[in-house]
């Protein structure tokens, strides 16, 4: 692992690393915010999943979730979106390739070698945090944006006892019915859609749900709604009785202003959890 910066940051530390991923087999890159509590000890810890076009650095620059993790001795980590280099297979298109791993192992050429998020994700970023820092990986929970909320309802609701909890800004909730989804789906997993279902939070709400709490938080003037579906999402945890606070933002869209202004009360949500007995 290579140290790219360390930064002083509410009295604890902003890190940018850089490691040999043997789920992606590149190089992949991450960021770590550790508060001052690491200094004594394993502090719990939250995981961040960004969207479409996003690298590791624009929750970590633009989210202003630092703050409000130091401030309940909380590590927050930053992961890329997908596997970099100038040997790994990419799309013209924004919404595919480099910027867009979708949270998924690929089983389709070109993308098979090195679209492996989903590992990378759950296992090899995970054994990397728990031998280098003071992380307590018995205390997890994961958040994500767009793509990112896509990712975060799927691990959660795929990996019980994983996550004490969940929470989404603007995810994508039924990709399966969506053309942000759909278009990925079948050219990461191929055309038979029984094999998408995995990667579908609506579908997952409907046959496992969540075995804790889960917010979601939607802006009503996103440009993007139609695409993301959060009536979807909201009928299935109806449907299921499951613990939820499924909200529309008034006035709000799919940027980083509007994830910022809401990040207090998420990384509150994550707090008690993480701390619960």
């Amino acid at each position: 692992m290579e140290i790219i910066s360390e930064n002083r940051a509410f009295g604890g530390t902003q890190g940018v690393y850089s490691h040999n991923s043997h789920s992606t087999r590149c190089e992949m890159t991450f960021g770590l915010f550790l508060p001052e509590e690491a200094q004594m000890g394993p502090v719990p810890v939250i995981w961040y999943l960004s969207g479409l076009t996003c690298t590791h650095e624009n929750a970590m620059v633009k989210a202003g979730a630092q703050q409000w993790a130091a401030e309940q001795g909380i590590a927050l980590v930053f992961p890329d979106t997908s596997p970099r280099g100038d040997n790994i297979a990419d799309d013209p298109s924004y919404d595919l390739g480099k910027g867009a791993g979708f949270y998924v192992n690929a089983t389709q050429a070109p993308w098979t070698p090195h679209y492996n998020m989903w590992d990378y994700i759950t296992e090899d970023l995970p054994s990397l945090l728990q031998e280098k820092f003071p992380l307590d990986l018995s205390r997890q929970s994961i958040m994500g944006h767009s793509m990112g909320g896509h990712g975060a309802l799927t691990m959660a609701m795929s990996l019980p006892g994983r996550f004490r909890s969940v929470s989404a800004f603007a995810p994508i909730t039924n990709p399966t019915a969506s053309e942000w989804g759909r278009k990925q789906l079948t050219a990461y997993l191929g055309t038979d859609e029984s094999t998408w279902a995995a990667h579908d939070a609506t579908l997952l709400m409907k046959e496992n749900g969540f075995d804790g709490p889960v917010l979601v938080d939607t802006g009503t003037n996103d440009q993007f709604i139609d695409l993301l579906q959060p009536e979807a999402l909201a009928q299935a945890a109806s449907a299921r009785r499951q613990e939820a606070t499924l909200r529309l933002q008034k006035g709000y869209d799919h940027s980083y202003f509007f994830v910022s202004t809401f990040m207090e009360e998420h990384i509150a949500f994550h707090a008690e959890a993480l701390y619960a007995d």
